[in-house]
């Protein structure tokens, strides 16, 4: 039985192009192109589309992380960035920092303790 390793997300919106302006701002500064945003490996591909709400009104629901060496630094391109943080807290396991896309949708930097 083989494991599966994702390789791209999509992610549908009401208003692509200020959804993919953001992610390149905040993700991927120096991306250019059109297509799928290149995170690192990971795609993702921003899709406008009609049945979906404008606004995430479960954004626990699915969050993507972002495991960060340096936390700080990280913290500091998203507030150039301008990203809405929910919350930065310091758990047992490491500094988890909770901010939201345009549309609501929750993403986290994540610095693990060592040995966490």
């Amino acid at each position: 039985m083989t494991t599966l390793k994702p390789a791209s997300m999509l992610l549908g919106t009401t208003r692509p192009a200020e959804l993919r302006a953001w992610y390149i701002k905040a993700l991927a500064p120096t991306s250019t192109g059109e297509g799928a945003i290149d995170l690192g490996g990971f795609l993702l591909v921003i899709d406008g589309r009609d049945d979906v709400q404008s606004m995430n009104s479960e954004p626990v629901r699915s969050i993507i992380n972002f495991h960060v060496d340096d936390f700080d630094a990280v913290a500091a391109q998203l507030n150039a960035a301008g990203v809405e943080w929910i919350a930065v807290e310091d758990r047992e396991k490491g500094r988890f920092g909770t901010f939201a896309d345009p549309d609501g949708n929750y993403l986290q930097i994540i610095s693990w303790r060592k040995g966490a």
